[in-house]
């Protein structure tokens, strides 16, 4: 069958949107991936103070509030009267501003993995995972390394039994049923769990319990990389409650 012409226009045209969005998005992601010249590396851990400011002062103009995540260099610091330190950080080759020190975390500094620790231990939930990611993204050589990876762990085990009752409460047994795929594809197509996807945690799902749970990739590396650790053990104790398929009563948010 001979296509129109608009035809082949209209999709000749969506296709180039979509492809320019790829593009947009995988650009966007490449920024905040690629370091800025210029200074002392940094990375954004606590976005409620990441406002990039014109001025080293609360009160300075707001130029833009700057994602958790995101790489940034220092250039210099500056300690205002009320005992704040801002950081004057380039963003991008164009864009600088000062910034509130408490909210970085210098990849290269002495303690500073600790300090990102205590934030995690203080975060819940999805702010913990988000943060432990941040932390394994960025100090890869750290002796703290198995205590985060084993919270970061435990959260997403602990995200699961949630997630488990959301989907099941949202997913329409109705409308699932009315169609071929298979149940377990709806739970594992759940829209809540994309975030936790995005920050490497990965669930599988218990047909006959239709429950998620957390598929153990943190405790493993514990156990692999950090065989005589404390967390090992601990690693160790995680796998096997899952695969007997008994509840996880973890210490993961002690000092």
């Amino acid at each position: 069958m001979k296509v129109s012409s608009p035809h082949v226009r209209g999709l000749s045209i969506l296709l180039s949107l979509v492809i320019s969005l790829l593009i947009f998005q995988s650009a966007a992601l490449a920024r905040k991936r690629r370091p800025p010249r210029g200074g002392r590396i940094a990375v954004v851990v606590d976005e409620r103070l990441s406002a990039l400011r014109e001025s080293p002062e609360l009160s300075g103009k707001l130029l833009q509030r700057i994602g958790r995540g995101r790489l940034v260099a220092i250039r210099g610091e500056r300690r205002i009267r009320s005992g704040i330190t801002f950081g004057l950080v380039n963003l991008t080759s164009r864009t600088k501003g000062w910034v509130q020190r408490d909210a970085l975390v210098k990849l290269s500094q002495k303690g500073e993995d600790e300090r990102l620790l205590r934030l995690i231990r203080a975060s819940e939930d999805f702010d913990c995972i988000a943060r432990a990611r941040i932390f394994l993204d960025s100090f890869p050589q750290s002796a703290l390394r198995p205590a985060v990876l084993l919270l970061y762990g435990d959260t997403a085990e602990a995200a699961a039994d949630r997630l488990s009752r959301d989907a099941s409460r949202r997913l329409p047994v109705n409308q699932m049923a009315a169609t071929d795929a298979p149940d377990f594809s709806y739970f594992l197509n759940y829209t809540g769990l994309d975030r936790y996807n995005r920050q490497g945690i990965r669930f599988v799902f218990d047909r006959e319990s239709k429950r998620f749970h957390y598929d153990g990739a943190s405790w493993n590396e514990i156990i692999r990389r950090h065989p005589r650790s404390p967390e090992a053990t601990e690693a160790r104790r995680r796998l096997a409650a899952i695969k007997l398929g008994t509840a996880i009563v973890s210490p993961a948010h002690e000092p």
